[in-house]
């Protein structure tokens, strides 16, 4: 259904500032907390004594307690103490290998002893001072892969988003889709053209005159098991779109991480970081009130589609040049998937 020998984002920081927090990923319950030093730690959310949830508990002494009948458990998974009981013989439970990097939490729901954090994608832009960023949270019920088709596969924004990032130019522009490392990379650039409302906000922000023609340009970049940033953006028309002089153009990168729950939802961390007025913070709401605004309308689209999909299930779909992306993405995910089912259990080794 989804790989697990890989990274997802788990939860932002500030999700588990004061307390712990129980969150569903790849169909495993875990609680995740900050434990001794501050340290993230991810552990099963199953208490070993009667099975309480372990994220209604709290955080002691770097240790997690649960608020059922005070069992504390380690980072590792194991009972360290419990009042006026005997704990040591206590089985461990499941822990999992955690980062905290770039602002956000990753997690590793696999074989911990695969996890690999230089695997974890890079985002150069993250503690660069040039760049800004806003983003926030969506809890969707739709399977992940049906958001990365969305991310994919920007056509939709010119019947979806028409007031916002929608123009005609774009289902009118052809859209390419390649091969690039690990990545499936789509793209698409409308030339000499009027932007679109919300670029004309980052036009007007930048100095730029808002109804001044431009070349768009949308390069889709998807990276297993649930990253998709897109390079978007305007510049003056034929001043070198993307490569034009950073004063004659508006910069940025949609940022989307999709972590599945289970194989109808999932948790959809999203953002954008942009290349102009990073130290604007009025401007850097503004953009993050306006995404998440364009984003609660895919939202509503994509869980229509899910119980339709639910509903109508092993209907044939239609697949065209545009959907491309996403189908190349997808069979990314099955190839991994396949890969991980073929690797032998450890039952099977001894």
């Amino acid at each position: 259904m989804f790989p697990m020998n890989a990274w997802y984002v788990a939860c932002t920081p500030d999700e588990i500032a004061s307390k712990p927090l129980g969150r569903t990923i790849c169909g495993l319950p875990i609680v995740l907390y900050r434990g001794q030093e501050g340290k993230v730690a991810a552990l099963e959310d199953f208490c070993p004594h009667r099975g309480a949830a372990l994220s209604l508990g709290s955080v002691v002494d770097g240790h997690l307690m649960c608020g059922y009948h005070g069992l504390v458990m380690d980072c590792h998974g194991k009972a360290v103490s419990m009042p006026m009981q005997r704990v040591n013989g206590f089985p461990c439970i499941r822990s999992y290998p955690v980062e905290e990097r770039y602002g956000y939490v990753w997690i590793w729901p696999g074989d911990a002893a695969k996890a690999d954090a230089s695997a974890i994608p890079q985002l150069p832009w993250a503690d660069n001072p040039e760049w800004a960023f806003g983003g926030g949270l969506y809890h969707i019920n739709c399977s992940y892969r049906l958001m990365i088709d969305n991310l994919m596969d920007l056509t939709h924004e010119a019947y979806v988003h028409s007031g916002s990032i929608g123009q005609g130019e774009i289902d009118q522009s052809p859209v390419k889709t390649h091969i690039e490392g690990n990545q499936v990379v789509t793209s698409r650039e409308m030339h000499d053209i009027i932007a679109p409302p919300f670029w004309q906000l980052g036009m007007r922000a930048q100095g730029l005159d808002d109804q001044a023609r431009v070349d768009r340009w949308q390069y889709s970049r998807f990276t297993a098991p649930g990253s998709v940033l897109i390079d978007v953006g305007v510049a003056l028309a034929g001043e070198g779109g993307m490569q034009a002089d950073p004063a004659k153009r508006v910069y940025s990168i949609v940022v989307d991480f999709m972590t599945p729950e289970t194989g109808t939802s999932h948790w959809y961390f999203w953002g954008m970081a942009r290349h102009f007025k990073p130290d604007d913070a009025a401007l850097t709401d503004s953009i993050r009130e306006g995404q998440g605004k364009i984003f609660s309308q895919d939202l509503a689209v994509l869980e229509a589609q899910q119980s339709n999909r639910n509903a109508f299930a092993g209907r044939r779909l239609l697949a065209l040049n545009i959907d491309a992306g996403g189908v190349r993405a997808n069979r990314m995910l099955d190839d991994l998937v396949a890969a991980e089912r073929a690797l032998p259990t450890e039952a099977a080794v001894g």
